[in-house]
Formats: C-alpha cells, structure tokens, sequence
C-alpha cells in the first residue's frame, strides 16, 4: 500500500506539474488577446533610441485597441529589454519567443542587436519586424546569401542611405574630400562607412583616410588629429550620438571647421547634450523622418505623440509607430494570429501608408521609402530635404 500510495502521490505531483505549464501555455495564448513583443534597447548605450521606439509602438497598440483590436481581441504588449547588447537580444527573442506566446516581435534599433535576434526568430519561426536596423544583414544571411524567411524591417537599409549621405556631401555640400572615422565595433558604423565610402568613390570623391574608434571611447583627439593634418573638406561619422558628440565637440575644440556628416545614428536628443549646440553648426545627417513634414498624417501623429509623452517624437518613436501599425495591418490582412499566416502577409506588404512615407516590403524584407536629410541649427533639427529611392 506504501509503494502503490507513493506512485500515485507521484503521478499526481507530474500531472500538477504538467497542468501548470500547459496553463501558462494557455494563459500565453488567451483566446481575448493577441501578445506582440517589443524587444527594444530601454537600458544600455542606444537607450534613448529603444525607448522611442517602444513608445511609438505602445501608442499604436493603444489607438488600435480603442478601435477594437484586431481579429475581435485587444492587442496585448509584451515589453522585453536588450539592454543595447547583441547576447542580450537574443536571450530576450528566445523568451518572447518559447515563453511568452507571442504572435510577432517588433522593435530593435542597433543592427548588430538585430542580427542576434534574428538568428533567434528564424530558429523559432517567428515574424519579427526590426524598426532601425538599417545593415543588410539584418534580414539577408551573410553566409548563405540567402533571405531570411520570417526577418523584415521598416526602416530604409544603409546602401540607400549611405549613397544618399555621399550624393549630399558631393553635390549640395561641394566637397570631394572626406576623411571617415568609423565605429569599429558597430555592424552599423562600419557597414554605412562602405557604402558611403563606395558611392563617393564612385561619384568623383576621395577618401583621405579611414580612423577607427570604439564604443564607449572618451577621447577622440588622436584620431582628430591625423584627421586635421590632413585638410579633408568634410568628416563622415557614422556612429551613434553618444560618440558623435564627442567627436564633434573635440573636433571643434581644435579647430576642426568643416562640416560633419552623418546617419540616423544620430537621431536623439542626446546628441546636443554631448556635442553642444554650438559645436553641432554645420553638421547633417540622413535621417527617416522629419518632424517638420508638413503632411495632415504627420501633423496629427506628432499632436498625438506630444499629448501621450510630453515631448517630440524622433524619428525612432515614428518608426516604431509605423512599425506597430504595419504589423498590426499584417495580422488583419493575414485574419489570424498564426505566425505563418502573419509572415506571409509581411511579405506582401505593398504601399503601406506609413508616417514615414509609403512603404513596400521587397523581396529581401527590406523597406523601399524616401530618406531626409537634417541640418543641426544652434541645437534644434531642420529639414533640408527628401531623397525618395
């Protein structure tokens, strides 16, 4: 009686067990909700960029839940930190992913970040839409060649903007002479660098030289120096605002005049902040975003946005809106929440109405959308001008 009293007591501790986690299954997958995630940079060195984004898609989620959801249920966010680290990522993709039901994954601003989790979704088979990943990589694996099935992104990729930043220094700025000083550990930095370096090459400019920093770096005054003796009409920084800033506050603390160029790495409020406003004269950088653009869809986004959050939207808290919605749009035009009904429709995506302007996900998962160009002006952000694809 003793042996036959322990298996039952036994069998009846697997069962609990058992019932405990196929009730957290269930629970992750409530017939009243469909789960997204939101992996984004909220800690870390890209902090400024994730938590934007979060933002902008929190506030969509919301809008879309005042009208009913989508497929008959509220939208449900589900929000997981980074902390702007590769290894991060991913082990915040593998939880989303295998733990906390969800349906899709938006977010993520940092290409190398993107790349990590990535690796995770196709493993899982889980839609995941990168809001500012802008390396090829992202959704193109570098090895194979191949595209990856359930990766896609919202944001324009680095070739685009990296010949637009060249085709401006060129023909709006005159200069054909440009030294670049790139974030050797950023996918990011280092990727946009190519691309810019290749279009100016090619469009008649000339590289007088290649320095490289590194993340966290706090004096740039060497590599500013071989830079100076080298009389280059324009600097090319394709780094992030923390770093920028300091390049181009020591830039001009030695005498460094010429204009400084840059990516929407730079998009944060942050960047005035390290570089001074003063400093930051004469400087641009392509961006996805503009929040002078005079559209009615714009206009009302940026009131709205202000309402909710106090502030300006930047052009991470627009991505990350048109992120949401875009997924959102996916899941109605899919009319389910199975996630190889949502990747389908992704790839579909054809003249959405974004705030960012009309997107089309192409063949490689990437955005075809215009890029603007920005001019810092005594600290605040000016619209200088559109390049559509």
């Amino acid at each position: 009686m003793r042996k036959t009293g322990f298996k039952a007591a036994a069998v009846l501790v697997v069962v609990i067990m058992l019932g405990s986690l196929l009730a957290g299954c269930g629970s992750s997958q409530d017939a009243n909700i469909v789960k997204i995630g939101l992996l984004n940079e909220l800690t870390g060195g890209n902090a400024t960029f994730g938590t934007s984004a979060a933002n902008g898609a929190k506030m969509a989620i919301k809008e879309a839940n005042a009208k009913g959801g989508v497929l008959g249920k509220q939208i449900q966010a589900v929000v997981a930190d980074n902390k702007s680290e590769p290894s991060e990522a991913a082990n915040a993709m593998t939880k989303l992913a295998t733990q906390d039901g969800v349906a899709a994954v938006t977010g993520i601003f940092a290409s190398s970040n993107a790349i990590a989790a990535s690796s995770v979704a196709e493993a899982n088979r889980i839609p995941f839409l990168a809001v500012g990943a802008t390396n090829p990589k992202v959704t193109v694996d570098e090895k194979s060649g191949k595209v990856k099935n359930y990766t896609f992104r919202v944001c324009f990729i680095d070739p685009f903007q990296g010949t637009v930043g060249a085709n401006f220094v060129l023909n709006t700025l005159q200069a054909k002479k440009a030294a670049l000083l790139v974030d050797n550990s950023s996918d990011y930095s280092k990727g946009l660098a190519a691309f810019f370096k290749d279009a100016f090459t090619k469009g008649g400019g000339s590289i007088l030289a290649e320095e490289a920093y590194l993340q966290k770096d706090q004096d740039f005054k060497t590599i500013l120096t071989k830079v100076k003796a080298l009389n280059a009409e324009v600097l090319y920084v394709p780094g992030y605002y923390e770093e920028v800033g300091k390049i181009v506050k020591q830039a001009r603390e030695m005498g460094i005049t010429v204009p400084i160029v840059g990516g929407d790495g730079w998009d944060s409020p942050k960047l005035v902040e390290m570089g001074t406003a003063a400093a930051l004269n004469k400087t641009y950088f392509t961006n996805h975003y503009s929040v002078d653009d005079s559209s009615p869809v714009s206009k009302a986004f940026v009131e709205a946005y202000k309402k909710e959050y106090g502030q300006v939207p930047d052009a991470l808290a627009v991505l990350g809106y048109d992120a949401a919605n875009l997924l959102i749009d996916a899941i109605k035009r899919a009319n389910s929440s199975e996630k190889e009904k949502i990747q389908a429709a992704l790839a579909a995506t054809k003249d959405y109405p974004a705030i960012t302007g009309s997107t089309t996900l192409n063949a490689t998962h990437d955005a075809e959308k215009s890029a603007v160009i920005i001019e810092m002006k005594d600290g605040k952000q000016v619209f200088k001008a559109t390049v559509k694809p």
